[in-house]
């Protein structure tokens, strides 16, 4: 069983559920700080802890089969996590995070209050296949990361826009020149309002 950290009200008291994914090196604990500079007091934040800090081994970028079996345990955790919520819930990831998050999604589509990737995109390598079924019902998404991130090729996260445009998500694609791989200000006011105009 997964560890858990949480922050807010509890689901069932909340306006939306948040899941939010820490990146490979992160903890649920980093999660929920940034949630704390959200500032929205009527959210519930659900964080789950990855075993040793990584969801999976190798780069997102890698042949999937390379990251299994911890990748579909990890996608597994995401589903057990979603499907305990009642009420609106919307995922929110940062790096390998975002990738989980991100794949999550898309395998499992459906009209959430929102999906947030920041550096992040789908997982596989190059040429992987994206005939995901399903729609996004009008979802709105954000993805931000920066032009130049070591670890996340633009290429990917363009890719993913167009996958979840496709899906039918509301995409708000934000490319940063020259930024780090990090969090920056823009991002966070643009999660805070997604997460603020939207009740699911």
């Amino acid at each position: 069983m997964t560890d858990l950290m949480t922050r807010g009200p509890r689901p069932t008291h909340a306006r939306v559920t948040v899941i939010m994914v820490h990146g490979r090196g992160g903890s649920a604990e980093d999660m929920l700080g940034l949630a704390g500079a959200l500032g929205l007091d009527d959210v519930a934040w659900l964080a789950p802890q990855a075993a040793g800090n990584t969801w999976y081994p190798f780069s997102f970028m890698a042949p999937i089969e390379q990251n299994q079996p911890y990748l579909d345990q990890a996608l597994a955790m995401l589903t057990g996590l979603v499907a305990s919520v009642e009420g609106p819930v919307a995922l929110l990831g940062f790096s390998q995070g975002a990738c989980l998050s991100l794949e999550f999604a898309a395998r499992n589509p459906r009209r959430y209050a929102g999906i947030v990737g920041l550096s992040g995109g789908l997982i596989g390598p190059e040429g992987t296949p994206r005939d995901y079924a399903g729609s996004f019902d009008g979802t709105p998404v954000l993805l931000g990361c920066s032009d130049v991130d070591p670890h996340i090729p633009l290429a990917r996260v363009q890719e993913t826009a167009a996958v979840f445009e496709r899906m039918g998500a509301d995409v708000d694609m934000r490319i940063y020149p020259r930024m780090g791989h990090t969090v920056n200000e823009d991002e966070i006011a643009a999660v805070r309002n997604l997460l603020k105009g939207r009740e699911g």
